[in-house]
């Protein structure tokens, strides 16, 4: 195994990371961002208003995405073990 493939096993390993985790951490983003805006309208200064918040719209995605995220991660790993077993059998 050269040098360049193992570069390229380490980005597609990252980019698989960040397609995977992109919809969970948007979301968060997103939600922590309203919460916040309806906080500073309203001088609302309570720091575990946001956890219930966050934590109810990451599971909703989490279970809206769960089939692609499965999908994704079980087509890199199938690669990756293509991959090990053409390095093994020559």
């Amino acid at each position: 195994m050269t040098d360049i493939e193992v570069v390229k096993l380490l980005r597609e390993a990252l980019m698989v990371t960040m397609i995977v985790s992109a919809p969970i951490l948007g979301i968060g983003m997103f939600v922590g961002l309203i919460i916040s805006i309806f906080q500073t309208t309203t001088s609302i200064q309570e720091q575990t208003l946001t956890f219930v918040p966050k934590i109810i719209a990451i599971f909703a995605v989490f279970i809206l995405f769960a089939a692609w995220i499965l999908h994704t991660l079980m087509s890199y790993t199938k690669e990756l073990f293509m991959m090990i077993s053409k390095l093994g059998g020559g």
